[in-house]
Order: structure tokens, then sequence, then C-alpha cells
């Protein structure tokens, strides 16, 4: 038995309105002709499906059960048009977006799930980046937003933002060697192996660059490409890592220690380029997605108290 949707639209809007007359207004129907559709759902039935009274219509348990189906019935249709009519549209070109090493790792990867969901029409590039080449493309107006650090930032004149801490830590395997302390220097940690990423890396230059050529000798035990693998190396007890505070999994149980040196301190900032897309409200979205990521940083590891059992971040 085949059913009309515009039939199945009408008695939806019947049904939530509670009477024929304001299903026929919300559907654009004059009240003749939505009462002579309803009589044709109900002969193809074969059963009533509205109980009619003075004060207005219900559903009978017939019409509850078409009702539901119907519901369902045009979600899908819904569906099937949506994504067919995706391939009529010519396709837009997609959202330019570049960052560091460390955004890559989660932030960025945090907005995507989140603004791609949201938005299936709207398609995103995200790269890796250094920030001085991250500002030269935005300025060039090849790439829509960026991720950079503020230290690295030059006189591009781009449109900036703070987007949140990057600062970078220590960190080793719980109840490992930095068990009980506070702090440390980097040349400190480097007295001990380490686990690192490999020497192209971003993060990886990043430090070599400020530690300039006095930087301490440092025997690493294996580098790797990625920073979540980096961070399970040390959390497993294979040596200590330098990586940025929040790329660290709050389910991981490790020791995190603050580094002491100044360069240690740093932020993310949210660059704008100059394509004829920055004022666009689908960039505008996907840079309200990345500061939403920022902000869902792991909660305080302070406020884990003793009843509540040990977090699964030991602070030296």
């Amino acid at each position: 038995m085949r059913y009309d949707l515009t039939d199945l639209r009408l008695f939806l809007h019947i049904l939530t309105e509670g009477s024929i007359t304001a299903g026929a207004h919300r559907m654009h129907l004059s009240l003749p002709s939505a009462s002579a559709r309803v009589r044709s759902l109900e002969h193809h039935a074969g059963v009533a499906l509205l109980i009619r009274g003075r004060r207005g219509v219900r559903p009978t348990p017939a019409g509850t059960t078409l009702a539901r189906h119907a519901r369902d019935v045009l979600d899908r249709t819904a569906r099937l048009e949506s994504a067919v009519a995706s391939y009529t549209r010519p396709p837009a070109a997609p959202l330019i977006l570049l960052g560091g090493g460390s955004a890559m790792h989660r932030l960025v990867p945090q907005a995507l799930i989140s603004f791609l969901r949201d938005h299936p029409d709207t398609d995103v590039t995200a790269s890796e980046s250094r920030t001085p080449r991250t500002e030269r493309k935005l300025a060039d107006g090849e790439a829509d937003l960026g991720v950079v650090l503020d230290d690295e930032t030059g006189g591009c004149g781009l449109r900036t933002e703070p987007l949140g801490d990057d600062s970078l830590v220590v960190i080793g395997q719980a109840g490992g060697i930095l068990a009980g302390r506070t702090a440390l220097t980097y040349r400190e940690a480097a007295e001990h192996p380490l686990v690192g990423l490999d020497a192209d890396s971003s993060l990886r230059r990043w430090i070599e660059k400020h530690l300039g050529p006095h930087a301490p000798a440092v025997r690493h035990r294996t580098t790797v490409t990625d920073l979540g693998v980096l961070i399970s190396l040390a959390a497993a007890g294979a040596g200590l890592a330098v990586v940025p505070r929040r790329a660290i999994d709050p389910r991981q149980s490790l020791e995190v220690c603050e580094l002491q040196e100044r360069w240690a301190r740093r932020r993310h900032l949210l660059a704008w380029g100059v394509t004829d897309r920055s004022t666009s409200t689908a960039t505008a979205t996907l840079a309200e997605h990345l500061r939403q990521a920022a902000r869902s940083d792991p909660p305080d590891r302070s406020a884990h108290g003793d009843n509540l059992g040990r977090s699964p971040f030991h602070d030296c």
C-alpha cells in the first residue's frame, strides 16, 4: 500500500494542531481539500485514523501507529533528498586550515569532529605547518585559518586572537624518576634518556631553536613521527619526553612536571587569512569550533581529592 507524502505530512500537522482546519492551514490547503485527503488516507488504510469530536480530533490506535511510521518515512525521505541534492550543487572549495604539530594532535581533530558533523556541506583541508609558513600562506590568501604560536608570529598584519595555552611539560612513567619533583629544567631532563620526535618535526625544531648552540647533549632512545606515540612511550617508561601539556590524554597515567624555562610558556593564537572567505559564515563557524576545542582542556587535576582516588596525572 502506497501513501502520498503530502497526505502523511498533512496527517502529522493535524495531530500536532489537534484539528483538521489548523492542519490544513499549515499545509496551505483549503479545508475541503484537507478533509478529502484525510478520507482518502482512511480509505487506503481500511480503518479509521481520527476520532472527531466537538473540540477537535485525536488519533485512533491505528492513527497513532500511522503517525509513528509517517515520521520515520518523512525523516528518511528528507535525508535521501539531502544526500542526492549534494551531488547537484557545485562543490564549494574546501576551507584551508593550518596548524603546527601540537595543534594537529588534539586541538584541530577535536574541532574538525564537531564541525564536520554539524556542517555536512562544508569540507576542510587541514595540514600541519609551522608558524612562519602558516603566516605566509594566510597573508598570501592561500589559507583561511591557522593555529600559530605567539612567540613566532611576525609582522604580517594578520588578524589574530588568543586561543589557548600550549606550554611544554616533561612527562615520564607514573612513579618513575619524576615522582616527587615540582619542576625541572630542560638540562636536568636531558640528564636522563629521552624519547623524542623526529628531527624534522615542528615541535623538535622549535625546542632546538630555543635551546640554541649551548644545548645539552641528549640521548634519544628513539624518535618517532607521532606525538601520541611519543606520549605512550614516555608513559611506558621508555624515557622522559617534552610535550605540550594539552596534548596529553587525561586517561593516561603519567608523571607531569613543569618545565622551568621561560620559552616553555607558550600560547596558541588563532590567525585569520586574507582570503575572500575570511568573513564567510563557514570560516567564522570553524573558528568557533576551534575556540570550543581549545576551551575543552582536561579537568583541573588539583580537584581530585584523596577520597576520589589518585588522579591519572601525577603532577610533580
